[in-house]
């Protein structure tokens, strides 16, 4: 079965696309008659050496995402994961020339088809006396053992983008350009692992997973990887992607020790979400840290992408001072993001929390009886919220978001942890205050707010009974009905048939 997908037809979504970046972007330009696009200022580049990058669509942003000042001067872009033709990448050259350019840089990254298509429009355009150099870019971390094509070009080709762009900015000439990028190349790596594979429109799924199982090694064309290894915890597989990425037994690792400087992009593939991006993040930075390895620059978001897979990539660059000052030049490109010119590593992370008002002291010793009763009671309501877990949940999604069990669980493990730290206080006043600030803190949602939304200033006002029996755990626990939010438990819901006077003059608002 094919995946759905929002588009016009199978056959234009490429040229759609295009389009659509065009429409929404005055930098850019749309050549006529062909899928390029490029600065809508073109004419202001007579003297510099114009850049020209492309492949399939299907990576978006990349590659039209990263035309403008500083960066690309246009992108040709072939059908969804094919090639550009031939006809196209020569028309952009020819393009770029005549307005005055000093020469052209194809930026290609390193597959087949990509290779002849734009070999052969450089050699068309050198048989007309324009002066164009081409570098092929392969960072690909994933083979142990070269393969006969050399290594695929992944997300790290935007970076060279970027380096290329900044020199080109700078004034440098064709060559200069060109063997600065080259060398640029080699201390790069990128390694990706997917969930699952991406789907292009129209077709089926390119390969199948089993829901224990992820891909690493894999292409940006939906080709499966190196190694099927089983799902891990995110921390768990980042530190497997740089062991291999960095490990000198792999004839494609990147020459990363402890003392280098590195700029980390963490690129998502297409179709991971916001949260665990930041996840695997934030796991790279540490581990990466943890190795003794300092940290440049972070850039963290979707730079070249598999359509919709659920995935992501890591790219390592070797950078020393003069590199960084190409990396954190200006650009306009629309999709290189706002990169602070600070260094990662080395930076405090962490302010301090203000300092919690003085409580009153507690007038009851704690550790008493009814101490005692309380912890008890409040263990059977935390183990009570814990079992019903998934019935809460089950219950919420038919009217919500389905994580009613999942709010009041994570209360009770607050509630948990809280009760390890001493006993409870003995006055029932202090209690219900710190319950209440405990689950604004910890709870989340509408039902953490609930508790200590209206929280009364209580006092203990003596009666002839002791209060306890307001509680009356077990009979309450036992017709607990699904649902049940947990203040009506914290906040003293007594048994309603309980005899008239039991717990009353016991609480009571001041």
């Amino acid at each position: 079965m094919t995946s759905k997908k929002l588009v016009n037809s199978v056959a234009g979504c490429a040229d759609d696309a295009l389009a659509g970046l065009v429409a929404c972007n005055p930098n850019l330009q749309l050549l006529q008659g062909h899928r390029v696009a490029l600065r809508s200022d073109l004419d202001s580049l007579k003297g510099q050496v114009a850049l020209l990058s492309g492949g399939g669509s299907g990576h978006e942003p990349a590659h039209a995402g990263f035309i403008g000042k500083g960066m690309l001067t246009g992108v040709i872009a072939g059908a969804v994961f094919t090639s550009p033709a031939v006809g196209s990448i020569l028309a952009a050259i020819r393009a770029v020339a005549q307005v005055g350019t000093v020469g052209t840089l194809l930026i290609v990254k390193n597959y087949t088809g990509d290779r002849l298509n734009f070999g052969l429009a450089r050699e068309q355009a050198r048989a007309e006396g324009i002066p164009v150099e081409m570098v092929v870019i392969g960072d690909d971390s994933a083979f142990t053992v070269l393969k006969k094509a050399g290594k695929r070009g992944l997300c790290g080709t935007v970076l060279i983008h970027k380096v290329a762009g900044a020199l080109a900015e700078a004034g440098a000439g064709l060559e200069e350009i060109t063997d600065r990028v080259s060398e640029v190349a080699k201390a790069m790596g990128t390694l990706g692992v997917s969930l699952s594979s991406c789907s292009v429109p129209g077709s089926k799924p390119t390969f199948e997973l089993s829901a224990d199982e992820v891909e690493l090694g894999l292409g940006i064309h939906g080709e499966a990887g190196v190694h099927r290894i089983k799902m891990a915890t995110a921390d768990e597989i980042v530190a497997l992607m740089l062991d291999h990425m960095t490990s000198s037994s792999n004839v494609s690792h990147v020459p990363v020790r402890s003392g280098s400087s590195v700029v980390l992009m963490v690129n998502n593939l297409g179709g991971l979400s916001f949260l665990e991006l930041g996840i695997i993040a934030e796991a790279a930075v540490r581990s990466l840290e943890g190795r003794g390895v300092k940290i440049a620059r972070a850039l963290v978001g979707t730079f070249m992408s598999a359509l919709d897979m659920p995935g992501i990539s890591l790219t390592l660059l070797l950078v020393d001072e003069p590199l960084l000052k190409l990396i954190d030049a200006e650009t306009t490109a629309s999709a290189w993001p706002n990169v602070a010119k600070v260094s990662v590593t080395g930076r405090k992370r962490c302010r301090a929390a203000p300092a919690k008002p003085l409580e009153a002291p507690d007038s009851t010793a704690a550790g008493g009886a009814a101490s005692k009763q309380m912890v008890l009671v409040l263990e059977r309501v935390c183990a009570t919220l814990l079992g019903l877990e998934e019935r809460l949940n089950a219950l919420d999604r038919a009217a919500g978001d389905g994580d009613c069990g999942t709010t009041h669980s994570c209360a009770a493990r607050a509630i948990q942890g809280w009760l390890k730290e001493g006993p409870p206080p003995a006055s029932p006043a202090q209690l219900l205050s710190k319950l209440a600030l405990l689950l604004l803190e910890k709870m989340g949602g509408s039902s953490g707010a609930r508790p200590s939304r209206s929280r009364p200033r209580l006092t203990f006002q003596p009666g002839p009974l002791p209060w306890m029996p307001a509680w009356r755990p077990c009979r309450s626990m036992e017709r607990l009905p699904q649902g049940i939010g947990l203040c009506w438990i914290l906040c003293g819901q007594q048994d309603r048939s309980s005899k008239p006077g039991r717990a009353q003059g016991l609480i009571s608002k001041s």
